[in-house]
């Protein structure tokens, strides 16, 4: 498992009946985890004194019950920054779990001896985006949503990130890459973490398992002759790691190298076992 380990600002106390109790910073959250199909027996006192909590509704979707926290706050990792919020649909603005892709790839970055552009698609509120152009890479941010774009200079500003570091488009994300290969724009790294249903700016619609296969085969067009690496992120319930890999492995063999695949992690301090939180496919030479 890619554990991500190394959070300050983050921690996971407890998981238990299908809820997470976390600490983002100052503020404690419990929202709700697909994952956690387990019972518990929440002895700990922070189950009482969480001041945001997220419940799913019996008739689809859910709501903060209990939102006793500011309605922005922002949290460290390391050097980056971060600014949260409850949001829709039980999210905070970012995955902690992530870090762990944060940590392998900007080593990569740093140490790769030359100048990496890095194309991030799904990019969302842009955590992988800091972290990659803290590690010196220029990134080109894509994401459909003009909020989630948003959220993202401003993180990127937080973090003390150089205006020239991140180029952000408002597209959908195959449709931008097609444009780029036509352009005969190329990028040395790609970070893809699409959804498992979405709609783009102008209605496209996007499943991820009709969706998937072509679209990793379209971006190997706009690697590089020397791509550095491509991860591919999942949190579709019924993709497991093995097959995302086995996709990325399917398009990425021209090139040499190898795929990697595990579950993406964070450590419970309650149980010392870490919650399997998603899936992460890395391709390297």
């Amino acid at each position: 498992m890619f554990v991500a380990e190394n959070w300050k600002d983050y921690t996971l106390l407890d998981a238990a009946d299908g809820e997470r109790l976390e600490k983002w910073g100052d503020h404690i959250l419990i929202r709700p985890d697909p994952q956690i199909i387990w019972g518990g027996d929440k002895k700990r006192p922070e189950w009482k004194k969480a001041g945001g909590i997220y419940r799913r509704s019996n008739k689809g979707g859910g709501e903060w019950v209990k939102k006793d926290i500011p309605e922005e706050w922002v949290v460290s990792y390391g050097d980056l920054k971060f600014l949260l919020s409850p949001m829709g649909f039980k999210h905070t603005g970012l995955f902690p779990e992530q870090a762990a892709n944060w940590d392998w790839f900007s080593d990569l970055i740093k140490n790769a001896g030359r100048e990496i552009k890095l194309l991030n698609l799904f990019a969302y509120t842009g955590g992988a985006s800091v972290a990659a152009a803290k590690a010196g890479a220029f990134v080109c941010h894509v994401d459909a949503s003009k909020g989630m774009v948003a959220r993202a200079k401003q993180n990127a500003a937080l973090s003390g990130i150089p205006d020239n570091r991140i180029r952000y488009i408002v597209d959908d994300c195959a449709k931008f890459v097609q444009r780029e290969i036509r352009r005969g724009n190329r990028y040395d790294a790609v970070i893809l973490d699409p959804p498992s249903f979405g709609r783009g700016p102008g209605g496209e619609r996007w499943v991820i398992e009709e969706s998937l296969d072509g679209l990793v085969e379209l971006v190997c067009g706009v690697l590089s002759d020397d791509p550095l690496f491509v991860i591919l992120n999942s949190y579709t319930t019924g993709l497991s790691p093995s097959t995302n890999g086995y996709v990325l492995n399917r398009h990425m063999k021209r090139f040499g190298g190898k795929v990697v695949s595990d579950e993406l992690g964070l450590p419970v301090v309650a149980s010392g076992i870490p919650l399997p939180c998603g899936a992460a496919s890395r391709w390297t030479r």
